[in-house]
């Protein structure tokens, strides 16, 4: 694991058994995304799905606040539209490297999950939560649509409730998530971890090679306008930030939590 050491931004186990367990460890309450993390995490994913001995891959977040509370706003509100669609590609990148990983990939969701980490838990193939966790998309507040991995949750949530989400930017509870089919289980707390260990133990239980060959045929089931959507929708996020509104929108965001 040579090539796996001094992560600044993620701490990485990887047991015996092959399970990996990363968890976004950089210093931020809610586990926001900037470009820094961002990078080192789709360098890390890229690197540890080349390791023939994983099985299974357990994302998280440090503390139970938040999964990833989205991306750095701060580092958003100074974008303009050249770096607005840098920014969105190294997002776009991040979660298609844990999209392709090639073993089962689990979300461990506490807490807060919104914006990109909420496209990031989209894109793995489990997610399981506590009850006190929330999300949201919460970008049309701030001025910016949702883009590239939003377009995965009409598959996992249906289209009404997407439109929901997205056009309005309400958060939703564990509950509700798990009635629309985004979470595959809601436990307590105190019962996350083990939930977890539960559903890695179902997946030791299975053929590795063949756990491999059928996360490889998921994919290839997939609807080939995902593919489509998420090129238009960096280049649409770029164009966002050649109008008024991010910079009024998230000027506003920020201005509100400082007096808060």
């Amino acid at each position: 694991m040579h090539d796996l050491q001094d992560l600044k931004h993620l701490t990485l186990d990887l047991d015996a058994r092959g399970i990996a367990t990363l968890c976004i460890d950089n210093g931020t309450s809610l586990n926001i995304l900037d470009s820094d993390t961002i990078v080192e995490f789709t360098r890390t994913l890229r690197t540890l799905a080349r390791y023939p001995h994983v099985r299974v891959l357990v994302l998280r977040g440090t503390g139970d606040k938040a999964f990833i509370g989205g991306a750095n706003i701060k580092e958003l509100a100074r974008l303009q539209p050249d770096t607005a669609v840098a920014f969105i590609t190294r997002l776009h990148d991040l979660c298609e490297a844990v999209r392709d990983f090639p073993v089962p990939t689990i979300a461990r969701l506490s807490g807060w999950c919104m914006g990109g980490g909420m496209e990031f838990a989209a894109a793995c193939d489990l997610r399981i939560a506590d009850t006190d966790a929330h999300f949201a998309m919460p970008e049309v507040r701030i001025g910016i649509p949702s883009v590239i991995h939003a377009n995965l949750l009409p598959r996992l949530i249906g289209e009404g409730n997407t439109r929901r989400m997205l056009l309005t930017g309400a958060a939703i509870d564990a509950a509700r998530a798990h009635a629309w089919g985004f979470l595959n289980e809601v436990v307590n707390n105190a019962a996350l971890d083990e939930a977890i260990a539960h559903t890695v133990g179902e997946l030791l239980e299975c053929g590795p090679v063949a756990v491999r060959a059928q996360k490889a045929l998921l994919r290839t089931w997939e609807d080939p306008n995902i593919e489509r959507g998420l090129k238009h929708s960096i280049a649409l996020f770029g164009e966002m930030y050649a109008g008024p509104e991010p910079d009024a929108y998230m000027t506003r965001f920020l201005e509100r939590k400082k007096k808060a």
